[in-house]
């Protein structure tokens, strides 16, 4: 399933339709966005469901490609073979040549699906920054996502690391793309990907649409951080921004921004909130569990942990 890229124009109905900006003067070729989402997906988990509704389910999520006349950069890859593999069908429908992608933090969902995308596209490089590559051969975490998706990922020596970007700005076609390392999102060293000529922020992480945030990585500090990381990004007046987990159906309005913000202060502490039984309330008045984080997040953190102990060992 995919979902085109969309922007609000005062003048027009909105449309899920392919945005491009063709102002010469800003930029030496004409560069269009289109965002990818996949589904959500059950995954494998050792945490039982505490009733209907509560399968453990992985966020729909969402890969970015920029491309001009010739050549497309991607942002961001999904996990799994058949995710991978129905992104690279759409890919090949745009009919330019895929020279890039960009990783814009380490959680295995943003960049292991480098191995099985450059076996379609063999002239493609994965780049990220050298935090986020060290996040992501960060060893406590091997075995983690072939524990969720058992014989969907790639193992051992079949994992693809993106290579160092060694330059905080990307060419293509005359057009600068610029990474922002923008700190702590939904985990520390996190990069956005900022696109002026189209007035666009892909921002990986730091940025959700529609969907719950993964929190389990955060403590009361590391979310006043991201809130404040969150108003960079709105600071940069983007009219144009992706979140990397989002709702197929939603389209990328900046406001995400905000409410991603009000999502994070609403979940802020609890003893400001009153509440101090580690719990919360969904709008449709369910109650969250585990201080309202979604059910991968809490796989990530009780098998993370388990990672962490084994090390200590």
């Amino acid at each position: 399933m995919r979902q085109l890229a969309e922007i609000q124009r005062p003048s027009a109905s909105r449309q899920a339709e392919i945005v491009t900006f063709d102002d010469t003067a800003q930029a030496p070729a004409d560069l269009t966005i289109e965002v990818y989402t996949s589904p959500g997906r059950t995954f494998t988990s050792a945490i039982t469901p505490e009733g209907p509704g509560d399968e453990p389910t992985w966020s729909p999520s969402s890969a970015t490609l920029i491309y001009g006349d010739h050549d497309a950069i991607l942002v961001d890859t999904p996990a799994t073979y058949d995710q991978v593999d129905a992104l690279a069908d759409w890919i090949d429908t745009k009919v330019r040549r895929l020279s890039r992608i960009y990783i814009t933090h380490g959680h295995g969902d943003h960049w292991l699906g480098l191995a099985r995308l450059i076996q379609r596209f063999p002239g493609a490089t994965g780049l990220a920054t050298a935090e986020v590559l060290a996040q992501a051969d960060d060893p406590g975490m091997a075995g983690y996502w072939e524990a969720i998706f058992p014989g969907e990922v790639p193992t051992g020596a079949e994992k693809v690391l993106p290579q160092l970007l060694t330059t905080d700005t990307i060419d293509l076609e005359g057009n600068e793309l610029r990474v922002i390392r923008i700190g702590q999102a939904d985990t520390a060293e996190s990069t956005v990907l900022h696109v002026p000529s189209l007035a666009a922020v892909v921002t990986g992480d730091l940025a959700y649409n529609g969907v719950h945030m993964m929190t389990a990585e955060t403590g009361e500090p590391e979310r006043e951080q991201w809130i404040a990381n969150l108003d960079k990004v709105a600071a940069l007046e983007p009219a144009f921004v992706v979140a990397g987990h989002k709702k197929v159906e939603h389209d990328n309005d900046p406001k995400i921004i905000g409410e991603s913000q009000q999502y994070l202060r609403d979940f802020l502490p609890d003893r400001r909130r009153g509440d101090h039984d580690g719990r919360h309330r969904r709008p449709d008045g369910r109650t969250l569990s585990r201080l309202g984080e979604p059910s991968h997040a809490l796989a990530f953190r009780e098998i993370s942990h388990r990672a962490e102990r084994q090390l200590e060992d």
